[in-house]
């Protein structure tokens, strides 16, 4: 079969995790490929995906090929496939508008971005003359008119976009319907990991409703040591961070919890955690007879090889809407694979829609 042919903006910790992840299961059998939650979605595996273009905006990846440019500073991820062929692409470079904070500037390179001289290439063009299908947007959070501006060129040029970070696009109606108009699908927005924070505070949300426990208030404190946790020390580039992961909590529960009584969001930044990220979450409730109960727990996670393995089912759908010429927001794996989708559905329900939309019952 062809190669799924994507674009990534934002050649940071996750596009390392996802490129090494490519090249890792390269080869592998069903059997020997732990990590992946479908080994194969239409005919595609992990193996059949190719970068063939890269936007980014630092001076130690613009210019370098991709393979090269996955491992610069400041990215920090575990190395877990070292060996990663020349791709013959080179890192493009992107287009700044919001995507570097200011507080930025106030840290050392090797945790930081430092801003490339280079001139902003014409993005329309280089996704045309590469020939890319998928469009993955891995901006920093609070980039707003940075993840607008390539959602618009992923629709000039008409190519599929995944929105992997919390502004939202795939969610908000007039964007969608910019997508459907032209007949190519959007994925998003925000994505989950794994096993991560967001998607352990569901499940458990989920089991208080199903077993009849009221839950009376929750906590959701997380950090790391990445760009992205460094990012997010400017608060005002949070607004729709928090938005996203508290709605995915709220979406499972029966009853809408007050405001006051949920708190989720990034708390601080860790140098040293580098792209290890601890959650730590708080869930008070009351059980039979209105006793009170409550769970404390800890979890650690990489962030970014946690994220790749949603993305890399998300892509393959991206690429069966293609073929199917649907156009708008593929809901089944947008519910399963993001904190702020179009529709909210309970994880078992959305990936028993992901495995209708693949087998071909589902239209989106």
């Amino acid at each position: 079969m062809d190669k799924i042919k994507i674009a990534i903006v934002g050649v940071g910790n996750c596009a390392s995790s996802l490129i090494q992840g490519i090249h890792y299961y390269n080869g592998k059998n069903p059997e020997d490929a732990i990590g992946l939650m479908h080994w194969e979605i239409g005919g595609y595996e992990p193996g059949d995906i190719e970068i063939v273009a890269a936007f980014d905006i630092d001076e130690r990846k613009v210019g370098q090929d991709v393979s090269e440019a996955i491992f610069a500073q400041p990215n920090c991820t575990t190395t877990f496939c070292s060996e990663i062929p020349e791709s013959k692409v080179k890192v493009s470079m992107g287009h700044i508008l919001d995507g570097v904070a200011p507080h930025m500037s106030d840290f050392e390179e090797e945790y930081t971005f430092v801003v490339s001289e280079e001139e902003s290439c014409d993005v329309v063009k280089v996704l045309k003359e590469s020939g890319a299908e998928v469009l993955l947007n891995y901006l920093p959070v609070g980039s707003e008119k940075a993840t607008r501006f390539y959602a618009q060129c992923a629709l000039d040029a008409g190519v599929a976009f995944i929105n992997n970070m919390p502004v939202f696009i795939a969610s908000d109606s007039e964007w969608a319907a910019k997508f459907k108009e032209k007949g190519i699908p959007i994925v998003g927005d925000d994505i989950k990991a794994q096993i991560g924070a967001t998607i352990t505070h569901r499940t458990l949300a989920n089991l208080f409703r199903e077993r009849g426990v009221k839950l009376d208030r929750t906590y959701q404190i997380n950090t790391g040591g990445n760009t992205d946790f460094l990012n997010m020390l400017n608060r005002s580039r949070l607004d729709s961070k928090k938005e996203s992961k508290t709605e995915a909590v709220q979406s499972v529960l029966g009853e809408r919890m007050d405001p006051h009584n949920i708190h989720i969001g990034p708390s601080d930044y860790v140098p040293w955690q580098e792209d290890n990220k601890i959650c730590f979450l708080r869930m008070e409730g009351r059980t039979f007879g209105d006793v009170p109960m409550n769970i404390e727990l800890r979890l650690s996670v990489e962030d970014s090889p946690n994220s790749a393995g949603c993305v890399i089912d998300a892509i393959r759908c991206c690429k069966l809407g293609l073929e199917r010429g649907i156009g708008g927001p593929l809901i089944s794996i947008s519910s399963y694979t993001m904190k702020h989708p179009p529709e909210q559905f309970t994880d078992d329900i959305a990936a028993e829609k992901v495995d209708g939309f693949i087998e071909g019952k589902l239209e989106r």
